[in-house]
């Protein structure tokens, strides 16, 4: 019989000492090198042999990888290899990001986030990152370190296909950077699972609002989606509903049936393409709503 879960194969493990060492290493081995740190994706594909790879560079103490510091006027910034239960009760996020803490705590187990990172759950460009969406909504920024020495690449454009980002050979993403979140803001991320912890979403639904003079409902919502597309992605037609017209029960349900159209997803062992169009629908509904009544107070 052959065994479905063999070990992990023989590789090499690189520790370089600085970012510049470590790009030029990955950019000399494109394809067959990789960075990680804390490696709960990249372990279990290599064991499963899914990812074939003959080096691993760890990254995670490398110069800005370990760093988590809120600023006023720039926002929060979040290493490489800050873990997520660091994130979880870091007093700064808990203050003005508490829908990050809600997301971060949806991922898998207390014992896998110990190892687990935002960086790690953006790159591996899952269209199921839970994390992902509030960065998605927050306009997040990826700091990276390149061939070529700095750079920044908005999440928006980062993602390209299922595994598959705008990276090129050498470049490390170092840490994300989230804006101050608006005034007045409230957020809340919506996972339906087979089970309430320890799975991949099958739909993931993030949605913030705030008061907005620039709007003609005077409010401003965003709205991101996992799951159920190529990529992660923000349901851009649905937040313009809530912008043009006055904030109903009838207008939050066209939002979220906007949000069910801009939708393109699959069918898998986990749920039909139907089952999560539909779910897109009510989650959206859901999470505009407990959002709507927190403004509306």
């Amino acid at each position: 019989m052959i065994n479905p879960h063999p070990g992990l194969p023989e590789l090499e493990y690189i520790k370089p000492t600085s970012l510049e060492e470590a790009s030029k290493f990955l950019a000399a081995h494109a394809g067959e090198a990789r960075p990680f740190s804390g490696g709960t994706d990249c372990f279990v594909r290599l064991r499963d042999g899914v990812l074939k790879l003959n080096y691993l560079v760890d990254v995670k103490n490398l110069d800005g990888t370990k760093e988590i510091s809120f600023d006023p006027k720039k926002g929060l910034t979040i290493g490489a290899a800050v873990t997520m239960n660091r994130v979880a009760v870091n007093p700064d996020v808990i203050k003005h990001y508490s829908n990050l803490v809600e997301a971060v705590n949806s991922v898998a187990s207390y014992q896998l986030r110990n190892r687990a990172t935002i960086i790690g759950n953006i790159c591996n460009a899952s269209p199921a990152g839970d994390t992902i969406g509030t960065c998605l909504a927050l306009d997040g920024v990826l700091n990276i370190h390149g061939m070529s020495g700095s750079k920044q690449i908005p999440l928006n454009s980062f993602f390209i296909a299922p595994g598959k980002t705008v990276l090129q050979p050498g470049d490390i993403v170092v840490s994300i950077t989230l804006p101050v979140p608006p005034q007045g803001f409230f957020g809340v991320y919506k996972k339906l699972g087979r089970n309430v912890i320890s799975d991949l979403s099958i739909v993931g639904v993030t949605v913030l609002g705030y008061p907005s003079k620039e709007t003609a409902s005077g409010y401003k919502f965003r709205i991101a989606l996992a799951s159920v597309a190529p990529v992660p992605f923000v349901a851009s037609k649905a937040e313009a509903v809530l912008a043009e017209k006055k904030i109903t029960p009838d207008v939050i349900k066209e939002a979220a049936q906007a949000a069910m159209d801009s939708i393109t997803p699959i069918d898998d062992v986990r749920g039909s393409a139907r089952y999560r169009k539909y779910m897109v629908r009510n989650l959206t509904r859901e999470a505009l709503t407990e959002v709507w009544s927190k403004l509306g107070k």
